[in-house]
């Protein structure tokens, strides 16, 4: 049983899992066909007892990593909080962000897990196969699988394995701190993922596109920034 974001609200948990097996069977995990030019980070935010969910993609130029614009959202959702099943309440308002944006990024960082995730279907990896982009997940908790820690240095990192399968990677983007949880979510590969993920790292412990999606859309959820499309730069937003 296929549907569209808009009608996530109506289901039940055994008809989301449902949804989950048919994305699953349309995972494409393939080698990227070229290097990025853009990538956008991808986040959320909302009470695990309210209904808005404010949502932002943030561009940036792949080169240098500097933000050249965003799209923001402010939307309802009443699928129920379910481990496991995050991406139902918050993928319809991602789409709405990214249908908003007239330039599409090469690839989507998302705030979650990719196919780090109990039958393969972490938000980005959903998010992916939904709109056929190249997403990966980058996530500041394990959901599924069993690592060993990685080094103490920035850049170290371990595979998370589900039994002999690699399902991603724990990587410390910063010295001596806790790891985040990599892993490809559609259209890319593990290597592309991590590679991705190592390029994105700068000072903090969350790499630079989700870093800002989430600096971002707390500025939107607080009324700092407005709804819609906008371009970053020559003092446009600031």
């Amino acid at each position: 049983m296929s549907t569209t974001p808009a009608a996530y609200d109506t289901l039940t948990v055994p008809e989301a899992t449902l949804i989950q097996k048919e994305l699953r069977a349309q995972l494409d995990l393939s080698p990227l066909s070229k290097p990025p030019q853009y990538i956008a980070g991808a986040d959320i935010s909302l009470n695990r007892f309210s209904e808005v969910i404010y949502a932002g993609l943030v561009l940036l130029r792949y080169s240098d990593l500097q933000p050249v614009a965003c799209s923001l959202v402010q939307s309802i959702t009443r699928f129920p909080y379910v481990p496991g099943y995050l991406a139902f309440r918050e993928v319809p308002a991602l789409v709405q962000a990214l249908e908003q944006m007239p330039v599409r990024p090469d690839v989507i960082m998302l705030d979650g897990h990719g196919i780090a995730h109990p039958r393969r279907m972490g938000i980005a990896a959903h998010f992916g196969t939904l709109t056929q982009m190249a997403t990966m997940g980058c996530a500041k908790k394990k959901l599924f699988g069993k690592y060993e820690e990685p080094g103490p240095a920035k850049g170290d990192y371990s595979p998370i394995m589900d039994k002999e399968e690699t399902i991603g990677y724990a990587l410390r983007s910063k010295n001596k701190v806790l790891p985040v949880f990599i892993s490809p979510g559609n259209r890319m590969s593990l290597d592309d993922s991590l590679r991705i993920a190592l390029h994105c790292c700068g000072n903090y412990r969350l790499p630079e596109p989700t870093r800002k999606a989430h600096e971002f859309v707390n500025l939107f959820r607080t009324g700092q920034l407005q709804s819609g499309y906008h371009e970053i730069g020559s003092g446009s937003l600031f």
